[in-house]
């Protein structure tokens, strides 16, 4: 099942989880794919978000053409968000041929801070058309988008997450953080709340939420819908489908757990589809 190519003037708000996995386990073995998602919003545009390792796999599967990417955020330097970013960047440039598209980051991912990064070559960073280098409360415009930026608490000191006006509401992309209510007053508003739940109920590690973080989240946000990604080796094994029923229960907010390509619409409704079989024999077409 392709992604639709919508008429033009048709609005959407679009996003495939191109992986569901997250931590360095989950993404050493491929546990799940730890690629991101990828966001089709307004008149047809696309916005890919923290593309790790399986983020190009999967855009395969669904028979996704780089070369229509608009844009590119990448919130922080570490690999299960941006390994596959440079090849993000010569798709949506043609292999280079065509100086286009966006790239967001964190300061880590285009400068370099301390140990961690720069995450994107000068060389790719040279053939993309424009750069933005992320901070805590930016107000921006990606490819007519209004999309807000909020502070994190993580080993990455200058990771961010994300609010995106859909046209439909708020779709909050919280990205890694430890839970705190500053963190999560951020994100009130929010029609969908997208949570990295790296672990199971009450296991605790730094940098990162667990369920009953989750739980806590939810209930000062009060979304209509949460979604729970980036599952770590142990959170996977304790079903993160059951984690996610369980913290529907206790909070009364539906709470979904994705799962890789699944594909979530965002409109009057909302709908949430579970992912297919895919043939994997595609080969798009390269030209500029």
């Amino acid at each position: 099942m392709d992604i639709a190519i919508l008429p033009s003037g048709s609005m959407v708000f679009r996003i495939t989880f191109l992986g569901t996995g997250g931590g360095r386990h989950t993404a050493m073995y491929q546990t799940r794919s730890t690629g991101g998602m990828l966001v089709e919003h307004g008149e047809g545009k696309h916005l890919h978000i923290d593309p790790g390792p399986g983020a190009l796999t999967n855009m395969h599967r669904i028979h996704y053409d780089l070369s229509r990417t608009d844009s590119l955020i990448v919130s922080h330097a570490h690999p299960d968000h941006y390994s596959d970013a440079e090849s993000v960047i010569e798709g949506m440039t043609f292999g280079g041929w065509k100086k286009r598209g966006h790239l967001y980051g964190s300061p880590t991912v285009i400068n370099g801070e301390g140990l961690l990064g720069p995450c994107i070559s000068k060389y790719h960073q040279g053939i993309i058309r424009d750069i933005t280098v992320l901070k805590p409360r930016d107000v921006l415009d990606i490819d007519g988008m209004r999309t807000e930026t909020c502070m994190s608490d993580h080993s990455d000191p200058t990771n961010v997450g994300f609010r995106f006006d859909s046209g439909c509401g708020i779709v909050s992309y919280v990205s890694d953080t430890s839970y705190s209510g500053g963190i999560a007053e951020q994100y009130k508003g929010s029609r969908v709340l997208i949570l990295p739940v790296t672990t199971p109920d009450d296991m605790q590690i730094p940098y990162h939420l667990c369920t009953d973080n989750a739980v806590s989240f939810i209930d000062l946000v009060k979304p209509e819908l949460a979604v729970f990604i980036h599952f770590g080796i142990v959170m996977i094994k304790r079903d993160p489908a059951k984690q996610a029923l369980e913290t529907e229960r206790r909070t009364g907010v539906r709470t979904v757990a994705a799962r890789d390509l699944d594909i979530l619409d965002v409109g009057e409704a909302l709908s949430f589809s579970a992912s297919e079989t895919y043939d994997d024999e595609w080969i798009p077409d390269t030209s500029p």
